[in-house]
């Protein structure tokens, strides 16, 4: 990969490492190292994708008002994007790529918690010098962020929100003109956090809540029976379903939005046949476990658990001026435990302002300080061969360039 040069003071580091949260044990496949590179250590935005916007034959990175042009990373500031009534936040909390009107160039899909918006930003054509318009899809609530996800498994990605007082999701039905479907699932287990998984291996994906699952039914205009077996309390986004265990029963990963702790339920079977749930902890060393994705990183057979922890999600949580951090995780079967691995560790703010309304993410951390936000992308921006990480937040817009050795 080409050294990110121009628009933003730039800066590459390498880090190394493999801490166990149990204690370490031999594992097959490849040991990585990563190689950080600082495409806009002053970008405040959360939400952030990749995917090629000028269709160039590049992976190019869309962060909040700006995209970033590989491979030199050029900024090209597209669109405004206001700071929220709270300004610790902007409004802009998802930033998904997919072409939504057809026409061959790659979209936005976008929401906001305050503006309780959901919409779509259009590319003008990969032309850099015009600005990209937002048309507005819904106005459903205040959103934490959302996802795009193949819940129907027509190879078109439906859009997922994460709206507290009802669970949601929303299809694009046609592309010119440029229509969406809302479907709703009910109230029962809307809360903070949603995901999917297919728990009861029907071959149908189901959509996470913090407190149970939605069951896709067979018939589309069926409704989705809820099922409240589990209580995850504040979750963050993803809630994950995999099969962690290899027992053939899709488990449960998720972590804690707003305190300190990632975990996994694994799902069992009483006598009667009922699904139990058994909670395990992963890591409970860093708070604000905001977004998570699985990964091939390393090119074992089971993919990474990424995650790491939301730079200021609120700046008076516990832990909240802690070092950020980006991990991955693998399971290791032979034991039964995860084994961590260091993307990314900081420093912490040791200077932050003891009053919360006084912090900010750009001010209290040191410069170059990677964490998450609300998204991430695992994507092989480089065309090496393997998964690069990009990590947008309120400290910056980084990329982990993936090193395997």
């Amino acid at each position: 990969m080409k050294t990110p040069t121009v628009i933003q003071l730039m800066a590459c580091q390498v880090f190394f490492g493999s801490l166990s949260v149990q204690p370490p044990t031999a594992c097959g496949g490849e040991k990585i190292a990563w190689k950080k590179h600082d495409i806009n250590a002053d970008s405040p935005y959360e939400g952030g994708g990749a995917a090629d916007f000028n269709n160039d034959g590049r992976i190019d990175i869309f962060s909040g008002d700006s995209w970033y042009e590989a491979p030199d990373w050029t900024r090209h500031r597209v669109r405004d994007v206001p700071a929220s009534r709270n300004p610790h936040y902007h409004e802009d909390f998802a930033d998904s790529p997919l072409d939504v009107n057809g026409d061959g160039f790659t979209d936005i899909v976008t929401c906001n918690y305050f503006g309780r918006r959901i919409g779509w930003v259009e590319n003008p054509g990969g032309d850099a010098t015009q600005p990209w318009v937002e048309h507005e899809v819904d106005l459903p609530g205040s959103m934490e962020t959302g996802v795009l996800v193949d819940l129907t498994g027509d190879g078109v990605p439906e859009f997922l929100p994460n709206t507290p007082g009802v669970v949601l999701w929303y299809s694009l039905e046609t592309q010119q003109p440029v229509t969406w479907k809302r479907h709703e699932c009910g109230s029962q287990g809307a809360g903070h956090g949603v995901g999917s998984g297919d728990i009861n291996s029907d071959g149908r994906l189901d959509i996470l809540t913090p407190n149970g699952w939605y069951e896709q039914p067979a018939d589309s205009d069926a409704p989705w029976v809820f099922h409240g077996e589990f209580s995850l309390g504040s979750a963050g986004i993803q809630i994950l379903g995999h099969d962690v265990d290899g027992d053939q029963l899709t488990d449960v990963i998720w972590g804690s939005g707003h305190g300190f702790g990632l975990f996994w339920l694994q799902q069992g079977r009483a006598a009667d046949g009922s699904r139990t749930w058994k909670k395990h902890l992963i890591d409970d060393t860093f708070s604000q476990v905001h977004t998570l994705l699985l990964a091939g990183l390393s090119g074992r057979q089971q993919p990474e658990l990424v995650t790491g922890k939301r730079v200021y999600a609120h700046e008076s949580e516990p832990g909240a001026t802690d070092a950020p951090v980006v991990y991955s995780y693998r399971w290791n079967p032979g034991v039964g435990n995860w084994v961590r691995e260091t993307v990314f560790r900081g420093d912490p703010a040791v200077n932050a302002p003891a009053t919360a309304a006084d912090r900010a993410a750009l001010k209290d951390f040191p410069r170059g300080s990677a964490g998450t936000g609300l998204q991430m992308s695992a994507i092989d921006i480089d065309g090496d061969g393997d998964l690069d990480l990009v990590c947008p937040g309120k400290s910056g817009l980084y990329l982990f360039e993936n090193l395997r050795l």
